[in-house]
């Protein structure tokens, strides 16, 4: 250790370090160099190189030795500010830095100095607000964060805590300078730097990165940043095993699932591998394989004899909760698990202690992955690094081989950093202006200073100035109106109310995938958050089905509309769940060099030696060898870096199969496969369904007679094809989800509740409104935006367009091959074509193929009755609604200039009455504004150039300046001087819009309102009407409870906005359903009484009376004695029993036994709807003889029954009667009878 690395260190410092390490790392010492003198540093090293400690311990040395020296300096007490990308890692780094900080400060104390108490505290999504406030209130030294806490505080008046800050330390930056989030960062520190006199010293670390200068770059934007390499020689340990000899055959005779998967084969290698390794990792490249994984292997643990119960793997992904995967890791640290099945959510540089070996499920996706995940095993500096990697089919094995092989060579894929991403620059905006007033061409500057915006033009930042500012409003979404006051003459940006809200509750660059939320079933308010389940997952589930989430098997308890609510099920089998996501494709770099391993493997004398260098074991290497030779056999032709193959051949439908194969990756075949397909369906007028993937395109041409299409159907001119692109993917559905994320980070689409999940099909549904407006404005920013972004981050359109060169300049060569089957590498792309379909409707491939349907609105609304709404919409509803959108309800005023602003936008030109009819008066909210104060405001807008004066007709009005290219150009009215260039564009349909906002605006109306509110005829109003109409727009039909005036379509078609129509229906509805909803059972209980008529003064009277009772009674069982006791007396006023008897006797009403010596009254006209059918169980001879003598001869003197039934003695007649009265068989036409089964005196009831 040479003591220039410490020369700028204090004594204190100096003397921990030494009695703790033996040595400082490469990395440390390097880092430590720059760092103390002044500038800007990239630590890059490999894990477990001190890169940590090299970033903090010049800052802890600085804190021991200057405290603050008043009250000012104490506010803005944090002067070093960490960044992770993960909030574990955060948390990790906090336990991590007490032992230099608890050290440091004994050691100095030690030495007699007097050295201040450092604090540090952590910031991120799962910080408690009470906490959040303690950190503003009293800020630590060192605060730990993430990208979008960071984001947050600058938006808030924590910010204030941030004015002290020195230092600013960006972990694993590698994992943010490629993507979006890291461009919202860079940002972020830019706008930080403004609040400080002085730039932060920013420190970035990172492991192996490629190109190293373009993630300085990032790091620093314009600002020079050194690069510190302290890459010290790795030692890895790597095996590529495979469990079986032939892949294609694991058969060991032990299950069927065995022989037909690898699945077992190696969950037991793995297994056999724990008496190796105390602890290890386990990767897999997606969430549900790693709860599968996870439960084969504690399974396969349990039958071992050696457990002693202990419990052996836990799960680790995205979707469970922070307090799960904080138990998880903690698990692992100490050493208590010995297993963790994880995704790419222990990928960064957590440290999980002791790790023996990683294992890995499949090939990494990258090299970059590779080393990543397999450095998790041996963290610590000089350690051996050992990895596992177990592929699961044989194109799997030739990935790891190359993946693998570039491993060992450090031979990193290359990051490239996002170009001017537009939805966070509109993000950003927002936020920045909700805290401050804006200069533009400072904010552009400072802007431009973050490393992803270096070269945006003042063109393209003028357009998103235009969309928040109100350029693109639309009535047709509402979300589209301005977040910002842009003064183009003053060049300030102000925010408009509720900017800083919007700011912070949907900012962020994750995209929200409106995931369930599942919590512990619990009568507790502070419900236990478990994990989370994707959408389609909770649809497909039940309450009472039990799932596998974390390792621990759940029952459902509940599904609301936000979460699942579940119990612990331990030891029930569980449903695994699934998540739908993208997995990444092989990068272009990573596809070449796949393509030139195989040309060179079977070519290559030493092939076997380089195998074994790169660590595949026996069977792996005969695996690949075998699978590589079985191709070439196959089709004559490898695909290769230099080769592609086109191979044809018929399947078992007999269609044909084109399939080009190309290692190059599927950023590379997606855009190709949406060409190929756009020129099928062009060319041959059936959709090829071409699927790309890693190794290639498969197309599906229908059965034909002639020849298929063959490889001419792939190739396409460079020049042509870059134009084709941009025209054909804004109808991809890849493109409609990127522009949902980017919409929603450019604030356009904002979370309503943010503490509530938004579902997907209802972001999916706003997205596709935006869209809809978005689209009818080429310059739209976030729609430029997401064509680059699909074409530049998604697609490799460039590597694309060069591969394609390269085949017209025969530096790539094609050939062309017929099978009989497919070959071997044709049926590993065959499998991923078959999932991708396998479980799609008919429903998608109805509306992808939906052609227009013309109808005849007129026609169509004598089919379906239209008139019938004149009865359905209540006038009052439709009064209130449109009160509602014309702001006039007292609910819907709105107050202010700003008030003012939104009425322009939202409504139209309004005259000065019109405005204060829909402002609230300052002095009294409930009352509307005076004119006075209206017209002040309204001219304040006019001085800010946001709104102008117009004159309709004879009448004076104001209108939003963003209308004014649509009054000029629908109406012809000229524009007052000075209108803004960016406000003077013509619109597409200037004329529909102005017509299309006020059907929005109002219920239903005619043509000759609109025009005369607009100025026009009603002839070309009506026309326009019918237009929009067929867009589906408006609607026409008979709602008004009056029909209006006049003869014609033209005068007396009713009109009305569809969305408009919708509310008025839903509250009409809702009108109606509140006459007829349930009432308090008080009221319930009087209505019986009322219409039983069981009142102290019964109103019925007489026969007359009794039979209107019966008739409502009729059906109605009870005790035979309790009619004449209870039921009938309450019921009529002077009832008497000969009533009863009389009733019966003419045949209106017939009586019906029933168990438990029950009677029931029928009316006649109703008997065949009311009365049950009677029992013929326990019958006996003499009640089958009764019932033959009675039928069909109408009814019996009890003298004459007895006659005819003489073999019968009368009692034993008479008791078969009873019988057969009180099962429901036979009745009697007077209630005498039953009557005499009871001794009570019939009286009057009591009233009830």
């Amino acid at each position: 250790m040479t003591d220039a690395a410490f020369e700028e260190f204090s004594a204190a410092t100096r003397s921990w370090f030494q009695a703790s390490f033996a040595a400082p790392t490469k990395a440390q010492i390097g880092a430590w160099q720059t760092i103390n003198s002044g500038q800007h540093a990239l630590v890059i090293a490999p894990t477990g190189s001190g890169k940590t400690l090299a970033a903090f311990l010049s800052a802890i040395d600085r804190l021991i030795t200057v405290a603050p020296d008043d009250e000012e300096s104490a506010k803005k007490r944090t002067k070093v500010l960490y960044v992770s990308p993960l909030k574990a890692l955060g948390v990790d780094v906090e336990r991590n830095l007490t032992a230099p900080l608890v050290g440091i400060t004994q050691t100095a104390r030690g030495m007699g100095d007097e050295v201040p108490a450092i604090r540090t505290g952590v910031r991120s999504g799962d910080t408690s607000a009470r906490d959040r406030r303690r950190l503003v209130t009293d800020p630590p030294d060192i605060l730990i964060t993430t990208p979008e806490s960071l984001y947050l505080m600058l938006t808030s008046k924590a910010r204030e805590t941030l004015a002290g800050v020195e230092t600013v330390i960006v972990d694993e930056v590698h994992a943010l300078a490629g993507n979006k989030r890291g461009a919202h960062l860079a940002v972020s520190l830019e706008r930080l730097d403004a609040l400080l006199q002085a730039p932060a010293q920013r420190i970035g670390l990172s492991a192996t990165v490629r190109p190293a200068e373009g993630v300085a770059r990032f790091l620093g934007g314009v600002q020079p940043v050194t690069i510190v390499d302290g890459a010290e020689q790795k030692r890895w340990d790597i095996t590529v095993a495979v469990p079986v000899a032939d892949m294609t055959q694991p058969d060991t005779g032990a299950s069927p699932e065995e022989n037909v998967s690898m699945w077992p084969h190696v969950e037991a290698r793995i297994m056999e591998l724990t008496d190796d390794y105390r602890s290890m990792i386990v990767f897999v490249n997606s969430r549900r394989s790693a709860e599968r994984l996870t439960e084969s292997l504690n399974e396969l643990w349990e039958e071992r004899e050696d457990t002693d119960g202990e419990e052996f793997a836990r799960t680790h992904h995205g979707s469970m909760s922070a307090t799960a995967r904080a138990e998880v890791e903690e698990g692992l640290k100490s050493g208590t698990l010995r297993c963790v099945v994880a995704t790419s959510s222990l990928e960064l540089g957590i440290d999980m202690g002791v790790v023996d070996a990683v294992m890995h499920l499949q090939s990494a996706p990258t090299v970059a992955a590779g080393l990543q995940r397999v450095g998790r095993a041996g963290h610590q500096v000089g350690e051996v690094s050992v990895g596992w990697f177990f592929p699961l089919h044989r194109a799997d094995v030739v990935d790891a081989a190359v993946v693998t092989e570039r491993m060992l060579a450090g031979a990193i894929e290359a990051i490239s950093i996002p170009a001017n991403p537009l939805d966070i620059l509109a993000q950003h905006t927002i936020a920045a202006a909700a805290m401050d007033e804006l200069v533009d061409e400072a904010w552009l500057e400072l802007v431009r200073r973050a490393a992803p915006f270096t070269t945006l033009s003042l063109d393209v930042y003028a357009s998103v100035l235009d969309l928040l500012a109100g350029k693109y409003v639309s009535d047709e979404f509402a979300q589209l109106k301005p977040r910002v006051v842009w003064d183009r003459e003053a060049g300030t940006i102000t925010a408009r109310p509720g900017a800083q809200r919007l700011a912070v509750t949907s900012g962020g660059t994750i995209a929200d995938r409106g995931l369930f939320g599942v919590y512990l079933a619990t009568e507790s308010d502070a419900a236990k958050r478990v994990g989370e389940l994707d959408e389609e997952m909770v649809y497909e589930s039940r309450v009472g089905e039990t799932i596998i989430l974390g390792a621990t098997t759940w029952q459902i308890e509940d599904i609301t509309h936000d979460r699942v609510l579940v119990t612990p099920a331990f030891g029930r089998p569980g449903r695994l769940p699934f998540w739908r996501g993208d997995q990444p494709g092989r990068p272009l770099e990573l596809g070449r060099a796949t393509g030139a391993f195989r040309r060179e493997a079977l070519a290559d004398p030493n092939i076997d030696a380089r195998l074994k260098a790169a660590g595949l074991d026996d069977n792996a290497r005969a695996n690949l060898l075998n699978y590589l030779t079985e191709q070439r056999e196959a089709t004559g032709h490898l695909p290769t870096d230099t080769t592609m193959v086109v191979e044809r051949f018929r399947d078992e439908l007999g269609d044909w199969r084109v399939i080009l194969h190309s290692p190059f990756g599927k950023a590379i075949h997606a855009p190709w496969a949406l060409a190929i397909s756009e020129r099928v369906k062009a060319t041959y007028g059936f959709d090829a369904n071409a699927m790309a993937g890693d190794d290639g395109i498969i197309v599906r041409i229908p059965a034909t007679d002639g020849e298929p299409p063959s490889s001419e159907i792939f190739w396409f001119e460079p020049e042509d094809l870059r134009d084709q692109l941009r025209q054909h993917v804004g109808g991809s559905a890849l493109f409609a989800a990127h522009f949902r994320e980017n919409a929603a980070r450019a604030l356009l689409l904002p979370r309503r509740d943010p503490a509530k999940r938004t579902p997907l099909w209802q972001q999916r549904q706003r997205a596709a409104q935006l869209l809809a407006v978005a689209s009818k404005y080429p310059q739209f920013p976030i729609i430029l935006e997401t064509v680059r972004e699909v074409l530049q981050d998604v697609y490799d359109v460039d590597g694309l367009l060069a591969t394609l060169d390269n085949i017209r300049t025969r530096v790539l060569r094609v050939v062309e091959v017929q099978t009989p089957q497919a070959s071997p590498f044709a049926q590993t792309l065959l499998f991923g074509y078959t999932a991708q379909f396998m479980y799609e409707t008919d429903a998608p491939l109805a509306e992808r193929r939906a052609a227009a349907l013309s109808l005849d609105p007129g026609l169509l609304a004598q089919l379906l009755g239209q008139d019938m709404l004149r009865e359905l919409l209540d006038d009052a509803v439709i009064a209130q609604v449109q009160a509602d959108l014309q702001h006039t309800s007292a609910s819907r005023r709105l107050a202010g200039a700003e008030g003012v602003a939104d009425l322009l936008r939202l409504l139209g030109p309004l005259t000065t009455d019109e405005l204060a009819a829909r402002l609230r008066n300052p002095d009294d909210e409930d009352a509307p504004a005076d004119r006075a104060t209206a017209g002040a405001w309204v001219e304040q807008l006019v001085d800010d150039k946001r709104a102008i004066p117009v004159r309709i007709g004879a009448e004076h009005y104001w209108t939003a300046i963003e209308d004014a290219p649509r009054l000029r150009d629908g109406l012809g009215i000229p524009l007052p001087i000075g209108v803004p260039a960016a406000f003077a564009e013509s619109v597409t349909d200037p004329l529909g819009d102005l017509i299309a906002r006020y059907a929005r605006t109002h219920g239903p109306f005619t043509a000759p309102e609109v025009a005369q509110r607009l100025g026009i005829g009603p002839v070309i109003a009506h026309q326009v009407l019918q237009r929009l109409a067929s867009q589906q727009r408006v609607t026409f039909g008979a709602y008004l409870s009056t029909p209006p005036p006049g003869d014609g379509p033209v005068a007396t078609d009713e009109w009305c906005d569809v969305e408009v129509l919708a509310r008025i229906r839903r509250r009409s509805l809702a009108q109606l359903r509140a006459e007829v909803e349930p009432v308090e059972h008080a009221a319930y209980a009087r209505y019986l009484l009322q219409s039983h008529q069981v009142t102290p003064t019964p109103q019925e009277r007489g026969v007359d009376g009794l039979a209107i009772i019966l008739d409502q009674l009729t059906g109605f069982t009870a005790p035979a004695a309790v009619w004449e006791t209870a039921i009938l007396p309450a019921r009529v006023w002077d009832y008497h029993p000969a009533m009863l008897d009389e009733l019966l006797a003419t045949g209106q009403f017939v009586m019906v036994g029933a168990a438990d010596q029950s009677v029931a009254f029928h009316h006649v006209d109703t008997i065949d709807l009311t009365l049950p059918i009677g029992t013929t169980d326990d019958r006996t001879v003499i009640h089958e003889d009764i019932i033959t003598a009675l039928t069909g001869t109408g009814g019996w003197f009890y003298s004459a029954l007895l006659a005819q039934l003489e073999t019968h003695s009368g009692a034993e007649i008479l008791a078969a009667l009873w019988d057969l009265f009180w099962a429901g068989v036979i009745t009697n036409d007077t209630f005498t009878a039953v009557r005499a089964t009871y001794t009570s005196t019939p009286r009057r009831a009591p009233a009830h």
